[in-house]
């Protein structure tokens, strides 16, 4: 049986003339924004990809398959849905056998970015280990998707609010290259240094894509992260969001599983007064080009 696909007519046409596509993931419009803001960040990042020379494929699962690249009209309707299920790859199969609508992690956007031939994949922030995990065991299935799955993944470092040294060791136990784009510091998505050392370095796309090809030359399984800081006229720094994120740590306890992160995140923008919108929409847009330079270095 062969994995039920749509590939949009764009995307579609960009794979046949050989022209560099950009994967997209979907929970950041139905879980990570309010409405309207998720569509229009959801079409300005289309169009940096676009602007950058490459194909936006914004991946979800709706009507039965899974979606590669949303025309505008089904973009829309996946924006205005009141009631969408938040997919990693532990559902993701049931969620097309039962014909769901449903947005894709990062984990998810990955294994379906790479059943499409999609070597690249643009996102604001990955996954990782949240703070206390040591008790709740609550780690982001994203990290394992990096060590198994080919596809580079270009993020603004991890989300904030998880524990970040923890995720870095746990990278590197899963042998999984974590490359900061011409920084020397992991960024933490909403500021532009976290003070921890990132493992590598690379300063051009090209390298980045030569990087991603000798992975498979060698065998070696897995993608690789790249840490691209959100630039430094749009970050809140380090020593103003970390207090804000511990009382949004406070709000929120109780809450668990896959409620944590949109949870956390709507906090955040309350006690920023919208700040940390901004700023997200911010490194979306700056990852997505990054991710199309890469694509088209591919």
């Amino acid at each position: 049986m062969s994995a039920p696909m749509m590939l949009s007519d764009e995307v579609s046409a960009a794979q046949r003339d050989g022209r560099p596509v950009v994967a997209l993931e979907s929970t950041i419009i139905t879980h990570g924004m309010p409405w309207p803001d998720n569509l229009e960040t959801a079409r300005m990042v289309e169009d940096e990809v676009r602007a950058a020379g490459a194909v936006p494929a914004t991946i979800a699962v709706m009507g039965g398959a899974v979606r590669i690249g949303l025309p505008p009209d089904d973009l829309e309707r996946l924006a205005r849905a009141d009631t969408v299920a938040k997919l990693s790859r532990a559902d993701l199969a049931a969620a097309v056998a039962g014909g769901w609508t449903g947005a894709t992690t990062v984990a998810a956007t990955m294994i379906c970015a790479h059943l499409a031939g999609i070597d690249v994949f643009a996102t604001g922030g990955i996954g990782g280990v949240h703070r206390g995990a040591e008790d709740s065991f609550d780690i982001s299935a994203d990290l394992h998707e990096l060590a198994r799955t080919p596809v580079t993944v270009v993020a603004a470092g991890a989300k904030a609010i998880l524990d970040l040294p923890k995720t870095l060791e746990v990278l590197e136990t899963l042998g999984v290259p974590v490359i900061g784009y011409r920084t020397d510091d992991f960024p933490a998505f909403w500021s532009r240094r976290s003070g921890l050392a990132v493992p590598l370095r690379m300063d051009t796309p090209g390298q980045i894509a030569a990087a991603h090809r000798m992975r498979a030359a060698l065998g070696l399984g897995g993608g690789q992260l790249v840490a691209n800081p959100i630039p430094e006229t749009d970050e809140i720094s380090e020593s103003e969001i970390a207090p804000l994120i511990e009382q949004a740590i406070r709000d929120t306890a109780g809450v668990s599983a896959k409620d944590v992160t949109p949870a956390l995140l709507a906090r955040i923008y309350d006690l920023t007064e919208g700040r940390s919108l901004t700023a997200n929409i911010a490194l979306v847009r700056n990852n997505a080009r990054l991710a199309a330079a890469i694509a088209a270095a591919l």
